[in-house]
């Protein structure tokens, strides 16, 4: 497997059409391809193509389904992996499911543990119970989705990943939470860790901050390298510059060890 001492990255922070999977699918294509030879990963927000939408029955897909097939083919024609978070039915259950494909066809994917239950979630989609990580080009990522920040427990990494992700919509009333536990998930597990996040307003008038960031190991907020169209933000990160903070500063040789249920 080929792998990468660096890795690029692109967050894209971008606004949601609601309840619109085949509007938003058209609104994202360019931006992606546009991307081609210029990035290893693009990552879009939690339920990108209906917006935080709970209407399981009219918009939840299958994995052969337009919105999957769609992920394979742009990745297959940009070169790119592509992740984000959808409504995917499943045996009779509905999850919100984050999907990761790669270039060369393979289909990853994490089923979000924690659901929003002041939201509803909880009530209309079943939660996962698998931690998943992925290797891409020789780096470890860790999967989860928005609400699953809170809880550094299911989060928890001793040197089992390299990047922790975070797909989300994460509304600006809760800002100052988003940008701390973003670097609290990084301090704690010495890792990097990509914080997606939409902008603009969603039909139920609940307003989203952004703020997609990239943090390294030591709990600092990367500037970004370039800035791609439509305020989509892209980061390089080093696997080498985090091993070597890794081995200075040991920190998991002192951590608890414990199994979760």
């Amino acid at each position: 497997m080929t792998t990468n001492e660096v890795l690029r990255i692109t967050l894209a922070q971008t606004d949601l059409v609601w309840e619109n999977p085949e509007q938003n699918r058209r609104n994202l294509e360019d931006q992606i391809l546009g991307l081609s030879g210029t990035s290893d990963l693009v990552i879009l927000p939690e339920t990108f193509t209906t917006g935080f939408s709970m209407r399981r029955g009219d918009f939840a897909e299958t994995m052969d389904g337009p919105t999957i097939s769609w992920m394979l083919h742009l990745s297959q024609k940009s070169g790119l992996a592509i992740a984000g978070s959808l409504l995917i039915k499943d045996n009779e259950r509905c999850f919100n499911r984050f999907v990761f494909v790669t270039p060369g066809q393979e289909i990853f994917f994490y089923d979000k543990r924690h659901l929003f239950s002041i939201g509803g979630e909880s009530g209309v989609l079943s939660p996962g119970d698998q931690r998943v990580i992925v290797n891409y080009l020789g780096w470890k990522i860790a999967l989860y989705v928005c609400y699953d920040l809170r809880f550094p427990v299911w989060c928890r990494n001793v040197n089992s990943a390299d990047l922790l992700i975070f797909t989300s919509n994460w509304p600006e009333s809760r800002k100052e939470v988003w940008n701390i536990l973003l670097k609290a998930r990084a301090i704690e597990n010495q890792v990097y860790v990509a914080g997606v996040n939409r902008i603009g307003t969603d039909e139920e008038g609940i307003n989203y901050i952004g703020e997609s960031q990239m943090i390294n190991a030591r709990g600092e907020v990367m500037l970004q390298q370039d800035v791609s169209q439509g305020g989509w933000v892209s980061y390089l990160i080093s696997k080498r510059e985090m091993q070597n903070f890794r081995d200075k500063f040991p920190v998991s040789n002192d951590a608890d060890h414990f199994i979760i249920n």
